[in-house]
């Protein structure tokens, strides 16, 4: 009786297949960690762009984006009698997330809505003036606007739905760390940014929170 032959892997192949199965691993690692790193600094940037464009705004024309009471006639793009001006009491008016009405030459909108048209016909942000749609963020979420959100004294800056390891990731490297104090404050998803008691300390992976800049 004949017996074939069997061959297996030797242990130089198997030694092979493993480093290369490693070097995919940490491939796939790393580029995971550059695209979490791009989105930190998506954030941060779209935070620091938001911030200069409403003090340019302010530095032009005396007034604040949203609350400005001669928008109207300061850009072209609105008509007469355009519900477009702000009551210009010194604070941009309304909840972070009210709804847009995507023309706000068409019905009344809060200033909060009005911030982002005015900059948009102001030429501090892209594109048209009568459009108050939020920016999105790098995670999906809207970005508002709000004074006092959380207690914060003045008005903040909150970016919607932010996943709770990188909350934790910009609470470390701009602020305290704590989600309840500082200059940075977060809520979970969805709560009324106008309560102090939404804040919360400890941020859970498993959840996504709304994150408040102090300008």
């Amino acid at each position: 009786m004949q017996y074939s032959k069997q061959k297996g892997f030797t242990l130089v192949e198997i030694a092979i297949v493993l480093v290369i199965v490693g070097l995919l691993i940490g491939g796939v690692l790393k580029g995971q960690e550059m695209i979490t790193n791009a989105k930190l600094k998506r954030v941060e940037s779209d935070n620091a762009g938001i911030a200069a464009a409403m003090f340019s705004y302010q530095d032009r024309y005396l007034q604040l984006p949203g609350d400005d009471s001669a928008a109207e006639g300061r850009f072209t793009v609105y008509g007469v009698g355009d519900p477009v001006n702000g009551d210009g009491s010194g604070t941009i008016d309304g909840v972070w997330n009210v709804a847009s009405t995507t023309d706000i030459t068409l019905a009344l909108t809060a200033e909060t809505n009005m911030f982002f048209a005015h900059l948009r016909a102001a030429g501090l942000i892209p594109g048209g003036g009568v459009d108050d749609t939020k920016p999105t963020n790098a995670y999906g979420g809207q970005i508002g606007i709000q004074d006092g959100a959380l207690n914060i004294a003045g008005h903040v800056t909150i970016f919607g739905a932010i996943e709770g390891p990188i909350a934790k990731i910009i609470e470390a490297r701009l602020d305290d760390g704590d989600g309840d104090t500082g200059r940075i404050q977060s809520a979970l998803q969805g709560a009324d940014m106008a309560l102090p008691a939404s804040a919360a300390a400890v941020y859970d992976d498993a959840q996504r929170y709304d994150m408040a800049f102090r300008l």
